[in-house]
């Protein structure tokens, strides 16, 4: 893989940053970009460099966070529901103002949560063929989307609430709920 230059990087991450911050001052539809261009103080040009438009700058934005959880679930997975859970939590901790303008933004909502739900749900498939008994004679599907549903709702709440507890406190609640479920 070719090594990205440094300063693409950096431009790419200060574009991304300004909409991100645009996003939580005002309506997305009312951002336009010159106002991202304005904010992470590069011309109109380079944000057209590396981006169709504000749409394709928050699918780009998206999907990369779902890639990179992604990356991590495949280590995660490897561990018990609270130290995986845990991991997730520390990166919206650490991704703090995507995650929160993700699930305060009523224009991203949709897009960012429907493909996060799609993640998670596949994750979980995963984990129900691990189980045996204890959901003996229900169906998988709504096993799954009931337990994804409920664990992004918490992760949601908790994002949204500020992260009024540490991510060890949140991941071993919802640990043991997983444990319950699945």
């Amino acid at each position: 893989m070719p090594k990205v230059d440094r300063r693409v990087v950096k431009t790419q991450q200060a574009i991304k940053k300004a909409l991100l911050e645009l996003m939580s001052e005002k309506n997305f539809d009312h951002i336009t970009i010159q106002d991202i261009s304005d904010r992470a103080n590069v011309n109109r040009s380079t944000v057209y460099l590396h981006y169709l438009d504000k749409y394709d700058l928050l699918d780009k934005m998206i999907d990369e966070h779902i890639n990179e959880l992604k990356e991590t679930s495949e280590w995660a997975c490897q561990e018990e529901w609270v130290d995986a859970i845990q991991i997730f939590v520390e990166y919206f901790e650490a991704h703090y103002l995507f995650f929160s303008t993700m699930l305060s933004s009523n224009e991203a909502i949709p897009s960012f949560r429907a493909k996060f739900l799609e993640y998670v749900i596949e994750g979980f498939k995963d984990e129900f063929h691990k189980t045996t008994g204890i959901n003996e004679g229900l169906s998988e599907d709504i096993i799954v989307k009931f337990a994804a549903n409920a664990y992004i709702g918490v992760l949601e709440s908790w994002v949204k609430d500020g992260m009024p507890s540490s991510p060890k406190s949140i991941a071993k609640e919802l640990g043991i709920l997983m444990d319950r479920i699945l």
